[in-house]
């Protein structure tokens, strides 16, 4: 089966009803994605598909075949940060941390199609659980990722 993974051709062998989450971490070996719920409820496993937040958990192999997977390890890098992870950063919204790259994931395909989000698109579109509590901090690190704090970062492409 042929992936396009973080603008990557990847060719892979799976069972095309291996849910994406077990291919992209026991196959590919990518971890930045985790295992929260296996039901799709948590959201620590959200990744983007063609641009859409998705629950990997539940996604089988073969529903994305042709079509644009990103993960965590894509949305920026230590050279050049995403807005949302250096607004992440300035909020201090992680504690644990392990719900963040299902967040970001999220909060980046809520930016894509809604670039100045309100609080109630924002409610809809953040449903990802977080243990430590940390939703006022994700809903303004989002807001100043979106530029609508001050001294905000500049949004950074996508």
């Amino acid at each position: 089966m042929k992936l396009d993974l973080n603008g990557r051709a990847v060719q892979v062998e799976a069972d095309p009803g291996m849910p994406l989450l077990w291919l992209l971490r026991d196959v590919l070996n990518m971890t930045g994605t985790k295992f929260g719920c296996g039901v799709a409820a948590c959201g620590a496993c959200t990744v983007r598909v063609d641009g859409q937040a998705m629950r990997s958990c539940v996604v089988p192999v073969s529903t994305v075949a042709g079509k644009r997977i990103q993960t965590i390890e894509a949305l920026g890098t230590p050279d050049q940060p995403h807005a949302l992870q250096l607004a992440w950063i300035a909020e201090q919204v992680p504690q644990c941390g392990y719900c963040q790259s299902g967040m970001l994931m999220a909060a980046a395909a809520l930016l894509d199609k809604t670039p100045r989000p309100t609080d109630a698109d924002i409610d809809a579109a953040m449903t990802n659980i977080c243990r430590c509590g940390t939703y006022q901090r994700i809903r303004a690190a989002i807001k100043r990722a979106a530029g609508m704090a001050p001294g905000a970062p500049q949004k950074a492409s996508v």
